[in-house]
Parts: structure tokens; C-alpha cells; sequence
């Protein structure tokens, strides 16, 4: 299957066609499984989405992969994966959240944690929850739902947003369980992602060349982009930039500093330079960004 040729999904139009409720372009929560828009041709997800099955057993495909789901198993699709084939019968019920990837990157900001839910997700799209998690995860839907109705709490989106953090936090912890309990070694691929992460936490400040982190593994650019694609389906450059887009963003929304000073704090060479790289990927200047 070519994936260039798979239509992607939009978060906006599952808003415009769906019943669920919604904060914007951001987060759309279902609690009736059965209204969610379930596409019936393939689509490129650019987005996560959290299921939690109650009853009924759904199935659907991940990267040309069947997969059944059961009563107490929670769903994590995630960015770049390829769905079809859904089938949810009449009797079924669950809870579904989809959250977008630039929403997704403002509530979890140690990237690291992202990168490891995303791997995870490769191989365990769906997990069997304890009874204690499954209730867990049952009142984080119903929470996030009561607070997402919340239309006149003028906090509702950051409110929301902790909730969304905390969730993933315990989504972590169901990922180490389940590590911890299967025996499978990590494919090479895997250890280098693994490895180039931890590099670019350390260094994207000052260190944004591909062929700089090649050379730290001791391997080749080509090599290290070929396993970071096959592993996240994403190129090293795209990983480099959103630590760094990150960092911007945190700097203009929790400190005083002017863009020059910021830009100096991440060694782009001047203002401008950073004004481009951030419209290129934001679609707004840093200023704009800092007053929305």
C-alpha cells in the first residue's frame, strides 16, 4: 500500500461531520462510539486518537495489520498510521478521543515521553487494560468530557489540557506494564531512534545537522534517516524541528524575552532567521503566536 496516495484524515472535518464535542480544532471527544465518523476507505491519520472499549468487540486494520478489540482494551492510534476497515457493531459502546498533533505538542512537552507512546503504539495499537485501569481510564474520558462542555470556563482549554497530560502519564505507566511483561527485542532500527531522541534532547540547541547526530551513532546520514523513517515515519529533520519549535514556543509563551533574545537562546543566526523558520512551520510569525 502507498501511502502517498491514501487520503489523509482531518481533525476538522471529523469536527464538522461528527456529534462529539470539541475545543476548537484541537480535541473532539465521543462518548457514544457508534457516532464517531468512521472512514471507510484508508486514511493517513495526522492526529492521535484514544479509544476505550466498554462492550462489544470492534475490529479494523493499523498499517495493513487486523486487530481486535475487546471489552477493557484501550485503542492508541497515532501520526502516520494508516487505518481501515472498521467494523463496530450496533450493540457496541465506548468512548473515543482525537486530539491533534500541534495540541498534542503543546500539553506534552518532554518529547521524549511522545516518542516513546508513538514506538509503543507501532506494535501494541491495542492493549487489555487491569480492571483498575480501565476504570481509570473510563473516568479520564468522563472528565475531560465535562470539562470540554464547559464552554463559559475561561481556563477550559488549559483545564483540559492538564487532563489530557495526566491521562498520557498513565497511558506511560500501562506501557511499562506491558514492556516489562514482553519479552521482545528492540530491532535495530529501534535502538537508533531510540538512541537519536535521547541525542537531539541533549543537543537541539546547538546541534540541528543530521550528519552531526550520524556521526555521534556512528553510522552514516543515510542509514540514520532510513531507521528513524522506518521506525516514526518521520525524517531526523522533522524530529530536530519540532524539538526546536517546541522550545520557541515555550519561550514565548512562558518568558520575557524578546524574539532577539530568543533567537540568540537558539542560536539561529539572527531574528529573521528564526522569524522564517517558525512561520515555515507555525503558518504565523512569533510575535502573532505570542499574542494568540
Amino acid at each position: 500500500m502507498n501511502k502517498q496516495h491514501i487520503q489523509k484524515s482531518d481533525i476538522l472535518k471529523i469536527k464538522e461531520w461528527s456529534k462529539g464535542i470539541a475545543i476548537d480544532g484541537d480535541i473532539i471527544i465521543f462518548d457514544n462510539i457508534n457516532e464517531a465518523p468512521i472512514p471507510k476507505a484508508p486514511r493517513l491519520m495526522n492526529y492521535i486518537l484514544v479509544g476505550f472499549c466498554r462492550k462489544g468487540e470492534i475490529r479494523y486494520s493499523v498499517d495493513m495489520k487486523e486487530q481486535a478489540v475487546k471489552p477493557g482494551d484501550i485503542i492508541l492510534i497515532t501520526d502516520r498510521q494508516v487505518v481501515e476497515e472498521f467494523v463496530i457493531p450496533p450493540d457496541a459502546e465506548g468512548q473515543c478521543i482525537v486530539m491533534s498533533m500541534p495540541f498534542i505538542y503543546e500539553v506534552i512537552r518532554d518529547m521524549s515521553d511522545l516518542s516513546a507512546i508513538m514506538l509503543f503504539s507501532k506494535d501494541h495499537p491495542v492493549v487489555a487494560l487491569t480492571p483498575q485501569e480501565a476504570k481509570n481510564f473510563n473516568e479520564y474520558f468522563l472528565f475531560i468530557k465535562q470539562k470540554i462542555s464547559e464552554t463559559g470556563n475561561p481556563f477550559r482549554k488549559r483545564l483540559v489540557g492538564a487532563l489530557v497530560l495526566a491521562m498520557f502519564y498513565d497511558l506511560s505507566n500501562v506501557i511499562q506494564r506491558v514492556q516489562q511483561s514482553t519479552i521482545r527485542r528492540q530491532t535495530r532500527a529501534e535502538i537508533i531512534f531510540t538512541d537519536f531522541i535521547r541525542l537531539v534532547e541533549e543537543h537541539f540547541l546547538s546541534e540541528r545537522r543530521v550528519s552531526w547526530y550520524a556521526q555521534k551513532l556512528c553510522i552514516t546520514p543515510k542509514y540514520l534517516s532510513e531507521s528513524i523513517k522506518q521506525v516514526s515515519k518521520r525524517s531526523p529533520n522533522e524530529w530536530i524541528d519540532k524539538y526546536v519549535m517546541l522550545e520557541i514556543k515555550l519561550q514565548l509563551k512562558n518568558s520575557n524575552k524578546n524574539i532577539k533574545e530568543i533567537a540568540k537562546a537558539l542560536n539561529f543566526p539572527n531574528q529573521s532567521f528564526l522569524g522564517k523558520f517558525f512561520k515555515e512551520h507555525e503558518g504565523i510569525s512569533p510575535s502573532k503566536y505570542r499574542r494568540g
